[in-house]
């Protein structure tokens, strides 16, 4: 391949070749518009792609709820189980601040290494084995293993989903 063809790669991506999690990078060129040419490139419907959301849990501070990217995250089912009373989104206009990311390239990879904020997989992902999550930045984002980066982010599965409505 070309130097100038060459996709330099993002922290995201060091850090898993410094902790050897394999992971495969995937580009969308339109950012969070995903065309079917690109999913079909990558073999991969918009089930396999997970979506990483920053809340604030009124015990905890901010955690971390990752779900499949067609179906809801529940505030309910997540505060229950990080131990909070409530829990709600962090906003937009905070959501850099918080997190260092900016809406569309939240990562839990880049959070737990520069915030150690509680991490939560939807079962899902431990069901599905491979996702597809953020790798902080718009457009980019990795395929790995569901139980490798669940616990490099030292993380766990639980019940935090729900279908769209």
């Amino acid at each position: 391949m070309a130097k100038k063809d060459r996709i330099k790669k993002i922290l995201v991506e060091q850090i898993l070749d410094k902790a050897d999690i394999p992971y495969e990078s995937i580009i969308f060129s339109h950012g969070m518009d995903r065309s079917t040419d690109e999913l079909e490139k990558y073999q991969i419907n918009e089930h396999d792609i997970y979506k990483t959301l920053a809340l604030q849990g009124n015990v905890t501070g901010p955690l971390i709820g990752i779900v499949p990217i067609d179906m809801h995250l529940s505030e309910k089912k997540l505060a229950a189980i990080s131990g909070n009373k409530r829990t709600y989104m962090i906003p937009t206009k905070d959501l850099q601040k918080t997190t260092g990311y900016v809406h569309g390239a939240n990562n839990p990879v880049g959070i737990w290494q520069t915030k150690k904020f509680p991490i939560y997989f939807d079962i899902r992902a431990q069901q599905a084995g491979e996702i597809i999550l953020s790798a902080g930045e718009v457009g980019r984002s990795i395929r790995v293993k569901a139980e490798d980066i669940a616990k490099f982010v030292h993380s766990e599965f639980v019940d935090i989903a729900v279908e769209d409505n």
